[in-house]
């Protein structure tokens, strides 16, 4: 039996610093689709993730938050690959780079261009963003911050191994001008080489001394290996490559047929990537195909605004094929993608339930219904409208194909669902509820049914990509296991007398009104949670010596009245253990003076006097912000007056 033909596909892997949003996981499901339909053609694939687990920023939030870092990303990793579970992906292996294996290879291809003189060490001065990971030129800034992210830089000077791209340069140029597909689409192949290549290529920063949470080089341990080659590496050290002898599964999968990543990280998969291969004698990937951005609206997904999205919460409001299908028929090929809720809500309830759902629930309804869920043998022959209808149903696969050859899913989607707007065409242009009405059409009822329900088989077979699920409820309904891909190449491979399930709707029409009302309400309060912590986080640091110059105090409340000229304030006389002082407070729209007297309340003792509305404030009351026009004062209980609060 001849061997099945290898299929090695790989995500670029997820940075483990926090939870990823639901435009992080557009691309497992992307690659799982593509993975799912090589399988469905008989490849053997391999298919291959994980996370990327060193660097600064990593170091960085551990420290912040009291833990270490191993013990950080083993979380977020935890997090990531349930992620990837609960969307249904298929992948054959989950690396990670503090996996010891990977640790190991990763020191050793370091060292191996090192002694091949690929690697060198020198001094490194230069503008670095902590969130990229990256050092950046003087003229690579944008007004100053990081081109990439948009974030703040800072100086740093320190020893460095560098790897020599330079040396490389005119090979991979030629290499991609021999390879028109290597880089797909075509705009990004043109931004590579005429933005970065063809202007010269710089000497790469390889290895990192001012942190510690890395892989250390082997032969100087002061140095850290930095990102690059550490994270790039995964893709040969999943499959078990080392420099002193690689294992039997690398030489059966490498090189990759794809890389699927997102469209900010091709530079580092077409530029650094093929050159680190290239030096290491090591044959490069067919190709890397860059993807566009899944935005909110025409937003990209930030915590800081608040329209982050998780794939657990669509999951749990549309399942997890439902999801999958949204996400892969409304990305664009080469431009940007959006997601909103009433844009998911349409789709929902307009492809799945309307279109795929009730072809499939009245064409099996009808079956049981008419002929008691056996249809018996097809005596009628095929007029001209079955033979249109078969010949639209099996020109689907050919589109599909090109399609994920293309890279094109949406229009693979597409193609697939316009086959089960084809078949309810189709019931409308037979009527078998016309015909059931007539003993004499019982064979032209059959053969109508026989061709729907064939229909039906096909479609679901190429659905399986999309929504796995979907497609197995789809074969049981219709009662049939046959699902291979050379079973739908011709029609009429589900055989006659064939027994169908009971229908059973495959999608609910949600109630649009009553969704958005309860999504609005969560997202106004993600809004205004993120605000809260962005006003937080741009309040001014300051030092402990300046807060030990607020000299704050427990006072009670003895008297107090409003403030004639204004209404906002309320005159406080306090006990503040020492004697008594005034305060005038704006609380006066929140408390009346029965609310106040007698309670203890914390003030600034401190603070210099002022004069408002003619009463003289001699310090300030705690209050809080406790929502949207609502303020709170600071009460405390059996604490004696003047006690300092620390």
């Amino acid at each position: 039996m001849e061997d099945k033909k290898k299929y090695y596909i790989t995500t670029a892997i997820a940075y483990a610093s926090k939870k990823p949003h639901i435009g992080n996981s557009y691309e497992i499901v992307l690659t799982d689709a593509i993975a799912r339909f090589r399988r469905l053609q008989g490849y053997d694939v391999f298919f291959c993730t994980g996370t990327d687990e060193h660097g600064q920023k990593i170091e960085d939030l551990a420290k912040a938050e009291g833990i270490t870092p191993k013990e950080h990303v083993d979380k977020v990793a935890g997090e990531i690959r349930e992620i990837c579970d609960n969307l249904n992906t298929t992948y054959d292996y989950f690396i990670r780079t503090t996996d010891e294996s990977h640790e190991k290879a990763v020191q050793k291809i370091f060292k191996k261009l090192y002694e091949q003189g690929d690697i060198y060490k020198s001094e490194y001065e230069g503008n670095y963003c902590v969130a990229c990971e990256s050092f950046f030129t003087d003229a690579q800034l944008k007004d100053g911050k990081c081109p990439d992210c948009g974030g703040p830089v800072k100086t740093a000077k320190e020893e460095a191994y560098f790897f020599k791209l330079s040396k490389y340069q005119k090979q991979l140029e030629d290499y991609i001008e021999a390879n028109p597909h290597f880089i797909y689409p075509e705009a990004r192949k043109k931004e590579m080489l005429n933005n970065f290549i063809r202007p010269g290529l710089q000497d790469l920063c390889v290895s990192r001394t001012s942190f510690k949470w890395g892989i250390p080089v082997s032969f100087d341990e002061k140095h850290v290996v930095y990102v690059w080659i550490d994270a790039l590496s995964n893709y040969i050290t999943a499959l078990g490559y080392d420099p002193d002898g690689s294992s039997e599964q690398y030489r059966k999968y490498w090189p990759a047929d794809v890389h699927i990543i997102g469209k900010d990280i091709v530079r580092f998969h077409t530029i650094y990537w093929p050159i680190m291969l290239m030096a290491l004698g090591e044959p490069l990937p067919k190709q890397v195909y860059g993807h566009p951005w899944l935005l909110f609206g025409e937003d990209k997904m930030s915590k800081s605004k608040g329209n982050v999205i998780y794939a657990d919460e669509l999951i749990n409001r549309f399942g997890v094929d439902a999801v999958r299908y949204y996400l892969l028929s409304e990305m664009p090929h080469a431009s940007d993608g959006s997601i909103s809720y009433s844009e998911m809500i349409e789709r929902f309830n307009s492809d799945l339930a309307n279109t795929l759902g009730n072809l499939v629930n009245r064409t099996v309804a009808m079956a049981q219904k008419y002929f008691g869920g056996v249809l018996p043998c097809i005596t009628a022959a095929d007029d001209a409208v079955d033979a249109g209808f078969k010949s639209d149903i099996l020109s689907v696969l050919a589109v599909e194909e090109q399609c994920f050859d293309e890279f094109k899913i949406a229009d693979a989607a597409e193609a697939v669902m316009n086959s089960a707007k084809r078949s309810n065409k189709y019931i409308d242009e037979t009527a078998p509820w016309a015909l059931a009405k007539d003993e004499a059409k019982k064979d032209r009822l059959s053969t109508v049914l026989y061709n729907l329900l064939e229909a039906i088989r096909i479609i679901a077979v190429e659905l399986t990509p999309f929504m796995p699920d979907t497609a197995q409820k789809i074969f049981a309904q219709i009662g049939t296991d046959i699902c291979g891909y050379d079973s739908i190449k011709s029609f009429g491979a589900l055989p006659l007398n064939n027994p169908v399930g009971t229908p059973t709707p495959l999608f609910n029409r949600i109630d649009a009104k009553a969704m958005m009302e309860e999504v609005e309400k969560e997202m106004a309060a993600r809004a205004a949670e993120a605000q809260r912590k962005k006003e937080i986080e741009g309040v001014a640091k300051i030092g402990i010596e300046d807060f030990a110059k607020i000299d704050l105090r427990v006072a009670e409340v003895i008297a107090c009245e409003p403030v004639k000229k204004a209404k906002k304030l309320l005159k406080l006389t306090l006990d503040d253990g020492v004697g008594t002082r005034t305060v005038a407070s704006g609380i006066a729209k929140w408390y009346s003076p029965d609310d106040l007297i007698g309670k203890k309340v914390i003030v600034v003792s401190n603070l210099k006097p002022a004069v408002l509305c003619g009463v003289e404030s001699q310090g300030m009351i705690l209050a809080a912000d406790a929502g949207e026009d609502d303020v709170k004062v600071v009460f405390v209980e059996n604490v004696p007056n003047g006690a300092k609060v620390r």
